[in-house]
């Protein structure tokens, strides 16, 4: 009962964070491992728990995606896909052991992916620089697969490499593409059976849950406060992550 009550308030404080700013990932991932849930199993779990909420988010952006071109939404998609499908048989071929040592980095990558988010677009936009696509968004995808945390920082950088500049346009095409990952995530950790489901089906309702009640939150809370909580979660969970480590 004490893992079920973690793993729900976890899920749910995601699903606020997700709809604010993003980084749920540094909750839900965390919370399953702490609860005795082997490290890739805990991943893939994760990935299905925060699901839903991408859905909900494409359709709430559906107007500005259908004014982008079919032939590149196509192209990016099946991108996607590839690099989706990929970084997930990733995950399968990775033991605890290996997925372990390579978590911590990942959680801290993904942590100043998100610290320094707005620079790094910033940065982009100034050298308006020409990014291939399909290739782009192809290694962008393998690290999703892979790991979800930080996944929407880095598309959204990626998108202001390919010059893009409307910025609620680039989260309706960040949302998107986080969903079709998931999708092909998810349903690659169910054939392989990796995922535990009475955790990720309270976590899923739970995330849902605070989706929807960070929609008013997120009128009101300053952003640049919810933004600080999320970077000193992400280095905290990345600190114990290295201390589960070198123990």
């Amino acid at each position: 009962m004490h893992d079920l009550l973690v793993l729900g308030v976890a899920a749910f404080a995601a699903g606020v964070l997700n709809t604010i700013a993003g980084g749920g990932t540094f909750l839900t991932f965390p919370a399953l491992v702490f609860t005795g849930v082997p490290v890739v199993s805990a991943n893939a779990t994760s990935t299905v728990a925060v699901f839903p909420g991408y859905l909900g988010g494409a359709l709430g952006f559906r107007r500005e995606i259908a004014a982008l071109e079919n032939r590149f939404l196509v192209k990016v998609i099946l991108a996607t896909m590839v690099g989706g499908l990929t970084g997930s048989l990733l995950l399968l071929v990775s033991s605890n052991d290996a997925f372990s040592v390579v978590v911590p980095f990942l959680l801290a990558a993904a942590t100043l992916a998100f610290a320094f988010g707005d620079r790094i677009r910033a940065w982009a936009e100034a050298r308006k620089m020409n990014a291939a696509e399909s290739i782009g968004t192809t290694l962008a995808s393998v690290y999703g697969g892979y790991f979800n945390g930080g996944l929407g920082i880095i598309l959204l950088a990626l998108f202001s490499l390919w010059g893009m500049r409307d910025l609620h346009q680039m989260n309706g095409l960040k949302t998107l593409l986080s969903f079709v990952l998931s999708a092909i995530s998810v349903v690659t950790f169910a054939v392989a059976g990796i995922v535990e489901w009475p955790q990720a089906l309270l976590m899923m309702v739970a995330a849902t849950a605070g989706g929807y009640a960070g929609a008013p939150l997120a009128r009101i809370l300053p952003r640049a406060a919810v933004r600080a909580t999320v970077i000193v979660v992400g280095a905290g969970m990345s600190a114990l992550f290295f201390l589960r480590l070198f123990a």
